[in-house]
């Protein structure tokens, strides 16, 4: 008789598994039943995708990675490559801008947000169990307000999420993981933070955070760490170097993923800046703007526009530091329309800002009661807003976040009688997970 197999750390069960199924059916109902694949026929349909579209078509035209807004502009880097690609092969196998290929494109996107599900559920379980991780991983099944990217925008929000709650998983597994396991760990950490580098480049700054930790834990432990940390890294670059070498090529010039970074702090900060997107100004809705972009070339444009916002910040620090303020206000309670102050967005989508609330509370205490994993939680919540402070915020730069939020949420909800009775969780004073 054989002895019983000890489950695997990354077990899910039937339960969980049809959490993944009846969210991707409720996304899917969404699409069909609201008719969300219509998108605007007007500017040559460029809601159907904005940049991320236009690279798209040209890609499936045979005109390579190119032309983000209107007309032939040429080689591009605005936008990073796996999600144009991604699309592009929608394109090629439905046509360009066409229904089906809104249907598919929105599909392959209620997917990849219904299989988060499975993170959430791994991540929560190895901190608090399993019977607040099935919860997790069913309230972002079920709640709408986590549907609404993958079923609405043609763009990376989902696969980004996807992602990074992954990346979340696989950092909190590192930490007790030995041998051999832990050295395949440690390469698929780094190719999954690769393909998160070429998916959305602004999820790098929770890496050296992540990595740092996981090295941190398994040095207290006495166990490997360099050569496994050293070999990730390997694997990270050699993911993400052809990409960089395709824009040394094509620029001349040293790229990180994007170009677009001068251009986007731009849009977020002047002295005419009230805490949002400026949108008027994007090469896409400003003539003289899209004349400059086609006049001076891409790099050279991105730059111009990152010296006026740094020169802005640099003349008016005090404007700049009040701006900042507005942007983690708009991040965390939601951003208002042009003509809205703060409390007016807050009054019309309460949900936007009392899950963060939430989220921090359930924060606050993991860290009060010291509760193993709390300060990788932490990091996620302190370091990856921090570039949209700078910029501009927006509701969906929030989402890739969203699921490790949840699991605050669900895990300060799961105390909420404990609390009531006034009992204190044990505090370990030098947890391996803290």
């Amino acid at each position: 008789m054989q002895p019983a197999k000890k489950d695997s750390p990354a077990a899910v069960p039937q339960t969980v598994l049809n959490a993944v199924a009846t969210g991707f059916l409720i996304r899917a109902a969404w699409i069909l039943l609201l008719h969300t694949y219509r998108f605007r026929v007007t500017e040559d349909h460029f809601a159907f995708g904005y940049e991320t579209g236009r690279i798209a078509r040209a890609l499936a035209l045979g005109q390579g990675f190119s032309n983000p807004f209107h007309g032939i502009t040429g080689p591009t880097a605005w936008e990073a490559p796996v999600y144009p690609y991604l699309l592009a092969l929608v394109f090629k196998l439905t046509g360009v801008y066409t229904p089906l290929s809104a249907i598919l494109i929105l599909a392959a996107n209620s997917l990849l947000s219904a299989l988060t599900a499975l993170p959430v559920y791994l991540a929560a379980k190895k901190l608090f169990g399993p019977r607040t991780a099935k919860w997790s991983a069913w309230a972002w099944a079920l709640l709408p307000y986590t549907m609404y990217w993958a079923a609405r925008w043609v763009w990376e929000t989902s696969l980004t999420t996807f992602l990074l709650t992954t990346a979340f998983w696989l950092t909190l597994e590192l930490a007790d993981a030995t041998g051999k396991r832990a050295l395949r760990l440690w390469l698929w950490f780094g190719f999954l933070w690769g393909v998160i580098a070429l998916t959305n480049p602004t999820c790098l700054t929770f890496l050296p955070f992540a990595g740092a930790w996981a090295c941190r834990r398994l040095a207290r432990r006495k166990e490997r760490w360099l050569l496994p940390a050293i070999s990730s890294a390997l694997v990270f670059g050699a993911v993400i170097t052809p990409w960089e070498v395709r824009n040394f090529v094509v620029f001349r010039a040293v790229v990180p993923i994007r170009s677009n970074a001068g251009a986007e702090l731009r849009l977020g900060n002047s002295a005419d800046a009230s805490g949002i997107w400026m949108a008027w100004l994007h090469p896409t809705q400003d003539v003289l703007q899209m004349r400059a972009y086609e006049q001076m070339g891409e790099i050279a444009y991105s730059g111009m526009r990152g010296r006026e916002a740094l020169d802005f910040m640099r003349r008016q620090p005090g404007l700049a530091a009040a701006l900042l303020l507005e942007k983690f206000i708009y991040y965390w309670a939601g951003v208002p329309r042009s003509f809205e102050m703060w409390w007016q967005a807050v009054v019309k989508d309460p949900v936007f800002p009392a899950s963060a609330i939430l989220a921090w509370w359930g924060l606050g205490l993991m860290l009060l009661r010291r509760v193993r994993g709390s300060a990788v939680f932490a990091m996620l919540l302190f370091v990856y807003p921090l570039s949209f402070y700078v910029v501009y915020p927006h509701a969906r730069y929030r989402h890739p976040i969203e699921p490790v939020m949840l699991i605050l949420i669900v895990y300060l909800l799961s105390q909420t009688r404990e609390l009531r009775g006034g009992e204190a969780a044990p505090a370990t004073e030098d947890h391996p997970y803290t």
